[in-house]
């Protein structure tokens, strides 16, 4: 029987818990940490993170040979969600393998008020994805468009000449959408995570 006497032992009890909290607290932070690491490695090997990334970069798209005896369709898509006005300034064009091309995409905001918004690119078909190399695009970063504005935005890209030689059309879609707006500030609803959106767009 302990012969420890009670405020001796809560003393005790009490310097024993704040250490166990403090190791567990230390960990916590420690594991904030390693998610960082963790997250990027993941991201690599899937390949989620992909829309905010180059697919190419102007050297190697200078560096591939261009195949004059294919020519490939590409068709431009554009869906808004939300207060924007979107479109291709062309629907179609002719390209060949290897060969570096730039397009335009217009978007409007429609709103009185500045409003952030991102534009999430998917591809049919799907097996096209992997070769269809953008160099540059507005979808790499979130857009900001203050009331009433209306941008043009270029779109530079190369189809990779190791393309299957069965697919001769690709579509290149692209649905922009606000990020937050303002009912959603109000009753503290979370924005639509951009790579969350892209994965559900583009499940590549």
């Amino acid at each position: 029987m302990s012969t420890q006497p009670p405020a001796q032992a809560d003393r005790s009890f009490n310097r024993s818990m704040l250490i166990k909290l403090f190791v567990v607290a230390l960990m916590m932070f420690g594991f904030g940490f390693a998610l960082v690491p963790m997250y990027r490695a993941i991201c690599e090997i899937t390949g989620i993170n992909n829309l905010v990334q180059r697919d190419a970069t102007a050297r190697e798209a200078k560096n591939t040979q261009v195949d004059m005896s294919r020519t490939i369709s590409i068709e431009f898509d554009a869906n808004a969600r939300g207060p924007l006005g979107f479109k291709p300034e062309q629907r179609s064009l002719d390209v060949h393998p290897g060969e570096v091309t730039t397009v335009m995409y217009e978007v409007s905001n429609e709103q009185a008020r500045t409003i952030q918004a991102q534009a999430i690119p998917s591809y049919a078909p799907k097996q096209a994805t992997e070769y269809f190399k953008k160099i540059e695009c507005f979808c790499f970063t979130q857009q900001t468009l203050t009331a009433n504005q209306t941008k043009r935005m270029p779109v530079v890209f190369v189809v990779d000449p190791k393309l299957p030689k069965d697919v001769k059309t690709i579509t290149l879609s692209y649905t922009f959408f606000e990020l937050s707006t303002p009912a959603a500030a109000k009753t503290g609803s979370a924005a639509l995570p951009a790579n969350t959106a892209a994965t559900a767009a583009n499940p590549a």
